[in-house]
């Protein structure tokens, strides 16, 4: 891309006009934000029971004495021999966090349908602190729409980021919400998936500021390696 070279003076009249666009895009994601958090709730009425390092752990436990869950759908089937480049991207912003996340009333953990071995094998690889555990003997991943069957893969009834097709893969990636009420009822808020994620890396904050932008022709696999490794392969969604 050609830039304009201009005079501070000029290039200070350009920026205060794009502080104004700046300011009404920020109330406008203030806006979708709250959206967000009013979207109607669905009760969780199905007991999941994990499996972690130190046992089994339901749904409730996974809490861990707050109201508040972040679910991280982490993109690993059982099998799998290395982790999935765009789920390990946005844990790698995560230790660092964990602590203020806690503060203020909401705990993390990610979830994959791998099992609990083979996450510990990929976990201290990686070097991660969080909280991870297996729904490997358990309908989560299916339930909440990041895992498919063959025959829902074979005749395009899949269902991820809310339209169905045919992932074309087992496993796929995302985010949920739920919420813990004073009586131990819980209930799902929200999820995303897809490019959804993204909002919850803000390594790409970084970069829609810099001159080369993003600078991916056909995704993160472009620049994003695993911690452990120089490949870039990623089987992860990054459509809308």
């Amino acid at each position: 891309m050609q830039h304009q070279i201009v005079s501070r003076e000029q290039w200070l009249e350009a920026r205060t006009a794009l502080l104004e666009r700046e300011k009404a895009f920020l109330k406008a994601q203030d806006k979708m934000n709250a959206e967000k958090r009013a979207l109607p709730w669905v009760k969780i009425e199905k007991e999941y029971v994990f499996d972690s390092t130190s046992g089994k752990v339901t749904l409730a436990d996974l809490f861990d004495g707050r109201s508040q869950l972040f679910v991280k759908h982490f993109m690993l089937a059982p099998g799998q021999d290395k982790a999935c480049i765009g789920c390990s991207l946005l844990a790698d912003h995560v230790d660092g966090i964990l602590r203020h996340l806690g503060n203020n009333g909401v705990s993390y953990v990610a979830i994959a349908r791998a099992p609990i071995a083979e996450i510990e094998a990929t976990r201290k690889a990686m070097g991660w602190r969080f909280p991870w555990v297996s729904s490997f003997n358990n309908d989560f991943n299916y339930d909440f729409d990041v895992s498919f069957t063959p025959e829902e893969q074979k005749d395009g009834t899949a269902f991820y980021n809310y339209e169905h097709g045919d992932p074309g893969i087992d496993d796929l990636s995302g985010a949920s919400v739920f919420y813990k009420d004073e009586d131990g009822q819980i209930y799902h808020t929200y999820s995303a998936f897809g490019r959804g994620d993204e909002q919850f890396m803000g390594v790409y904050a970084f970069f829609d500021v810099m001159p080369k932008g993003r600078n991916e022709k056909s995704g993160l696999g472009d620049w994003a390696r695993l911690k452990d490794t120089n490949d870039a392969e990623c089987g992860c969604s990054v459509k809308n």
